[in-house]
C-alpha cells in the first residue's frame, strides 16, 4: 500500500501527493510499465512530508534519465517550456512550427493596421483562404494563469484588425477568428469568456487530449530545451542563434560544432535528436 505523504507545492501550498499522477506521467513519456514501477517505488522510499514537490520531479527525473533519455526528455516536457524563457519569442516560434505542420502558412510577429490602431500579432496563420491572428501568452512558472482580463484583451484587437482586413479589397483571405495560447492555463472565465466570443483557445492540456502537451507528442515538435544532451547554457546559445526546435538541429549540425562540442558527444546529442523527432 502506497503510503500517505503531504508535499509543498511551488505556490507554497501543501497537497496530498498523488503516486498515480506520478505514474501516469511517466507512463506518458514513453517508459515502460516496469521502469515505472521501479522509478515509482523508489520515490516512495525517499518522499517524506513536507518535501517539495520540484525535489520530487528532479529525483523522478534523474532516475528515469539514466534508463530512458528520451522519455527523460518528454517527461521534462513542460519545464523545457518555461526554459524557453525569459522572452516570449522562442514560444511564438514553437507555436508556429506546430501550425505549420498541420498545413498553415505561418509568419511570426507580423505588425497588421486595426481600424484604429496598429497591432503585433504573435503569429499569423493561413489555410484555404482563411487567416487566423494568434496571441501567445507566455508564463516563465506554473504558477502563471491567463485570467479573463487578457482574452477580453485579445478579442478587441481581433475585431479591430478583422473590420480592417476584410475590407481591404487587396486581401484574398479572410481574417476568420482570434486565437489564444498559454503554455500554463486559462482560469474558468477566461475558457467561458472565449467560448462565448468565438476565441480558439489552447493551454498546456485544454482542449482535452488536444492541448499543447498532447499536439507537440503527436507532432514531435520538442522545444530544444528538452534535450538532456546539452546544457542549459548551450540550448540558450541556440535559442539564440534561432534553433528553437529539436528537429532543426538535425538540419544545422554545424551549430554544435560552432559551440565548441566535441564529435563524441555530438554524435549523443544527435542520437537524442532523432529519438525524440522519431513520430
Amino acid at each position: 500500500m502506497e503510503k500517505q505523504v503531504f508535499i509543498k507545492k511551488s505556490n507554497g501550498e501543501t497537497e496530498l501527493f498523488s503516486f498515480e499522477k506520478l505514474r501516469n506521467s511517466l507512463l506518458s513519456s514513453g517508459a515502460s510499465k516496469d521502469m515505472v514501477e521501479n522509478i515509482v517505488n523508489k520515490i516512495q522510499l525517499e518522499v517524506y512530508n513536507g518535501m517539495s514537490s520540484n525535489i520530487i520531479y528532479k529525483k523522478a527525473f534523474a532516475l528515469l534519465k539514466k534508463h530512458n533519455r528520451t522519455s527523460a526528455s518528454k517527461y521534462s516536457l513542460k519545464r523545457a517550456i518555461f526554459d524557453l524563457g525569459p522572452t516570449g519569442f522562442p514560444f511564438e516560434r514553437l507555436i508556429g512550427a506546430l501550425l505549420k505542420e498541420k498545413g498553415f502558412q505561418t509568419q511570426v510577429s507580423v505588425i497588421l493596421n486595426g481600424e484604429c490602431v496598429t497591432h503585433e500579432i504573435d503569429v499569423l496563420a493561413e489555410k484555404d483562404g482563411n487567416v487566423y491572428a494568434i496571441e501567445c501568452k507566455f508564463h516563465s512558472d506554473a504558477q502563471g494563469a491567463s485570467n479573463v482580463k487578457v482574452p477580453l484583451y485579445i478579442n478587441s484587437r481581433f475585431l479591430d484588425i478583422q473590420k480592417q482586413w476584410n475590407i481591404n479589397s487587396n486581401k484574398n483571405t479572410y481574417l476568420k477568428q482570434g486565437w489564444l495560447v498559454t503554455n500554463t492555463r486559462f482560469t474558468e472565465d477566461a475558457l467561458n469568456y472565449g467560448k462565448c466570443v468565438g476565441l480558439t483557445m489552447l493551454s498546456w492540456n485544454y482542449p482535452k487530449n488536444n492541448g499543447l502537451k498532447a499536439n507537440i507528442d503527436t507532432l514531435a515538435l520538442y522545444p530544444i530545451t528538452t534535450l538532456t544532451t546539452l546544457t542549459k547554457k548551450e540550448q540558450h546559445l541556440l535559442i539564440d542563434n534561432n534553433i528553437v526546435l529539436v528537429k532543426e538541429l538535425a538540419n544545422e549540425k554545424e551549430a554544435l560544432k560552432d559551440l565548441g562540442i566535441s564529435k563524441t558527444r555530438t554524435k549523443r546529442i544527435l542520437e537524442e535528436v532523432k529519438q525524440l523527432c522519431n513520430r
